[in-house]
């Protein structure tokens, strides 16, 4: 074969495969329980399923407007108002995505050039680099320092250059577990504003937090213009698998983000955008409320699981990840630890220097999912005490 058909795009070279779904097929291979793709291992709830059904069966199976059914658009427009006091126009400023992975990348594509620069905070969702990458921009780390992993204002504008465009922001937070406060929240909106930058936040686990409050950036004073939401509805009905996301900007940006995801994808899944449509309209308080509870005991289940295999941790204030620290247990890297650890010890995680630019940053830890049955976290936990006996 020739050297010309071998060749593949530079922009692919500088980052891998996702290492999160990797280990998902390492876990498979070796009979492994899976703590490390952020996926319930139980039902969605029935009013979400039988809305599913009752869509197929009324035939809505042919294309939805590319950037969202007007069902799903107009609930979600309800609940950014309701929930947050934020006025959404329903056709001009709402695109519905296949997921929050495509909606990121629809969202840089459209908005950074090739040579500006994206601000990205570490540890972070392994996406958000190479999207930036993807844009033939430069994606700029900045390291929160555990435990805290706090954001401090000087801290970011030592990072700003006359080239920054965006600044990403996950909150809450995977895979700190970290729901950034109001004082770090209004940080990052003066740097945006101080500098004229965008700021593009991942707020799929929105619903999912034990601590704090969660507060939208684009409802600080100034944000509006300036802030491009994402989200969608994948961890907060359990349907990581109906690839549901959403995007909310201003018209001037929406116009060019509906573009490249009309590219892209053409559009999510028409029946399922309707099924979630009817459980953001009739899942009433009581199941945000169930839903959080249950994942905060599912969290106290597996830290103490954790901490009794010898794992150095603590209780996430948001999301559904433990960052935790095997240093007491190995000075391997995290990658090896990570795969020894679902060979032998049948429980899958992931290497923590994958959420880091230098990956010897996330050295001596690994990222553990508790989106899982009780019962699941219990027999993961019987299998780490087992291998941290046998050292």
């Amino acid at each position: 074969m020739s050297s010309n058909l071998q060749r593949t795009a530079r922009r692919t070279h500088s980052f891998t495969e996702s290492v999160i779904r990797e280990m998902t097929r390492v876990a498979r291979e070796h009979n492994a329980v899976n703590l490390a793709q952020g996926f319930p291992d139980f039902p969605a709830p029935e009013l979400l399923k039988e809305a599913a059904a009752a869509a197929v069966r009324a035939d809505i199976n042919q294309y939805a407007i590319t950037w969202g059914a007007p069902n799903l658009r107009h609930a979600l427009a309800n609940k950014y108002r309701e929930r947050y006091g934020m006025d959404v126009d329903t056709e001009t400023e709402i695109t519905i995505t296949c997921g929050g992975t495509e909606a990121m990348a629809a969202v840089m594509l459209a908005v950074v050039d090739p040579g500006e620069e994206v601000i990205v905070m570490e540890p972070f969702y392994e996406n958000y680099g190479p999207d930036a990458v993807l844009c033939e921009a430069q994606p700029v780390f900045l390291t929160l320092e555990a435990p805290e992993y706090r954001i401090e204002k000087a801290m970011l504008e030592e990072v700003v250059s006359s080239k920054t465009r965006a600044i990403v922001i996950n909150t809450p937070n995977n895979p700190t577990g970290r729901v950034f406060d109001r004082e770090e929240m209004q940080a990052i909106a003066d740097i945006c504003i101080e500098h004229d930058i965008l700021a593009i936040t991942d707020e799929i686990y929105e619903h999912i937090y034990y601590e704090g409050e969660h507060t939208p950036l684009a409802t600080f004073e100034g944000m509006r213009e300036r802030t491009i939401t994402i989200s969608g509805l994948s961890k907060t009905f359990s349907v990581t698998g109906w690839r549901i996301g959403t995007i909310i900007a201003p018209q001037h940006l929406s116009v060019a983000i509906r573009k490249v995801h009309d590219f892209l994808t053409v559009g999510a899944p028409a029946p399922l955008q309707e099924a979630c449509a009817v459980g953001l309209n009739e899942l009433g308080s009581d199941y945000y409320t169930e839903m959080v509870s249950g994942y905060k005991a599912r969290g106290e289940v597996l830290v103490k699981a954790l901490q009794e295999a010898g794992f150095k941790c603590q209780q996430p204030q948001g999301a559904y990840y433990i960052l935790a620290d095997f240093s007491d247990l190995s000075d391997e890297d995290s990658m090896t630890f990570g795969r020894r650890l679902t060979v032998e010890g049948g429980v899958a995680p992931v290497p923590g220097g994958s959420f880091f630019s230098d990956p010897a940053r996330g050295h001596s830890l690994a990222r553990f999912v508790f989106c899982k049955q009780v019962e699941t976290l219990r027999e993961a936990g019987e299998r780490l005490s087992a291998f941290a006996a046998r050292g």
